[in-house]
């Protein structure tokens, strides 16, 4: 993230403080990453670990910031809460009683969304603390040592109950964050979680330089592709196309209204994060399901979907491609923003309002959602072909980099607006006083 000056951060106390809070909900979620759970070994989970890197584990793990690993009480992070929320999101396309509640009720339907939202986590959380406590209890560590110590109901009833309510504190965490803080709180948990596993791979790299495994003049064309790349994803995640839009002027009493000319944005990436992480997650379940068992067929078709192999990455792509049309078709509606612009007295020049708008729409949408499923195809073989030519020891670029990029300039978009909003009040508070206004 950018750095903030300190002239400007020592005129506004408010944002001081709210900056100050999210540092310390962030640094109490990192404390809680470390806390493990009662009844499991740590040195055996730990080496349990490090034999399954490349599977699912590894891919929660990121999201968790290490607590899945360290079987911490936030080992499940925040992903409950968002497979809750996209399951949410799913069912206002299915359901029109929930599509009701979220459009026509206002701000108590949106409650009720977001209550139901974290029922929904509960219930997902409970059953997969069910699954890793079962789990954990058919686990070895690479020498054969168990790593629960007492497997029975006792230990998976007291599993399935730490780990929900590290989740919900995790939710709350990320809430307070949202109200009293600056920034998207699941959001900026995410990046935190990611973040700390930065050094891990600067020390790595540098163990290898050291060791004459990778010469520093390697280090120093990777350091330039690396700024190349975020660079250009900073680009694109800002890219926008932008639909030109003309109102009618419309005469209300003695009053003309309307007939001013503005642009309906359209992002360039429409479904954000989302299809590299549900692809990753489809394709590395197998892996993962192979890994745990000693079935032989398992075994091949976990060898099969190996990260780094042909069928792997061709079957990513063409699963990106899916969830980058499938999520655009959830969350845009050309049919509702042709109806609301009619209803407006909008229209695009040249396009007759109406279906031939919705037709309109939907094209350019389509383009750009092909445009977006190749950048976003791109960015996440990025770690694939730097692991498999040049030795890099850690994941550059993929679901991560995305992550990262996107959260710091939506908290950077966020600070620059509260900065505005309180030179704005600061302004009308002389203005009062002056007797301007």
């Amino acid at each position: 993230m950018a750095a903030i000056p300190a002239n400007t951060m020592a005129g506004q106390p408010d944002l001081a403080k709210r900056l100050a809070w999210t540092f310390f909900i962030l640094c109490c979620y990192r404390i809680g990453v470390h806390v493990p759970i009662p009844g499991v070994d740590a040195a055996a989970i730990a080496s349990f670990f490090e034999s399954m890197s490349g599977t699912l584990f590894s891919l929660f793990d990121m999201f968790s910031g290490g607590g899945l690993s360290n079987v911490s009480v936030f080992a499940l992070g925040v992903m409950p809460y968002i497979s809750a929320s996209i399951i949410m999101q799913l069912l206002q396309v299915v359901s029109p009683d929930i599509k009701r509640m979220a459009k026509e009720e206002g701000q108590a339907g949106r409650r009720k969304i977001t209550q139901y939202t974290r029922y929904l986590t509960v219930l997902i959380t409970l059953v997969q603390g069910l699954g890793i406590a079962v789990g954990l209890e058919n686990m070895t560590s690479p020498a054969g040592t168990p790593v629960v110590l007492t497997p029975g109901w006792s230990f998976r009833l007291v599993t399935m109950m730490t780990f929900t309510g590290g989740a919900m504190l995790v939710m709350w965490l990320g809430e307070q964050i949202t109200e009293r803080g600056i920034g998207n709180g699941i959001s900026l948990i995410i990046f935190c979680g990611i973040v700390v596993g930065i050094p891990r791979g600067v020390m790595q790299s540098y163990d290898l330089i050291q060791a004459g495994d990778l010469n520093i003049f390697m280090a120093v064309v990777l350091l330039v592709f690396m700024a190349a790349v975020t660079v250009c994803i900073v680009f694109v995640e800002r890219a926008q196309r932008r639909i030109p839009v003309s109102y009618a002027k419309r005469q209300i009493g003695r009053k003309m209204f309307g007939g001013q000319n503005t642009h309906l944005p359209l992002r360039l990436n429409t479904a954000g994060v989302i299809p590299p992480i549900f692809a990753s997650s489809l394709l590395l379940f197998p892996a993962t399901i192979g890994q745990f068992s000693s079935n032989e067929y398992l075994r091949r078709a976990a060898e099969f979907f190996a990260p780094q192999g042909l069928a792997y990455n061709v079957l990513y792509v063409a699963l990106i491609f899916f969830f980058c049309y499938f999520y655009t078709a959830i969350i845009f509606d050309p049919k509702d923003m042709s109806e609301n612009l009619k209803k407006a007295g909008g229209f695009i020049p040249g396009i007759r309002p109406g279906e031939k708008t919705q037709q309109y729409i939907d094209t350019v949408l389509s383009r750009l959602t092909l445009s977006g499923a190749v950048y976003i195809s791109l960015v996440s073989l990025v770690p694939m072909f730097l692991i498999g030519n040049f030795n890099v020891p850690f994941y550059f670029g993929g679901t991560s980099l995305l992550i990262l990029v996107g959260v710091a300039m939506d908290f950077m978009n966020q600070v620059e607006s509260h900065m505005i909003s309180s030179q704005y009040q600061g302004l009308m508070h002389k203005a009062r006083k002056t007797g301007k206004v």
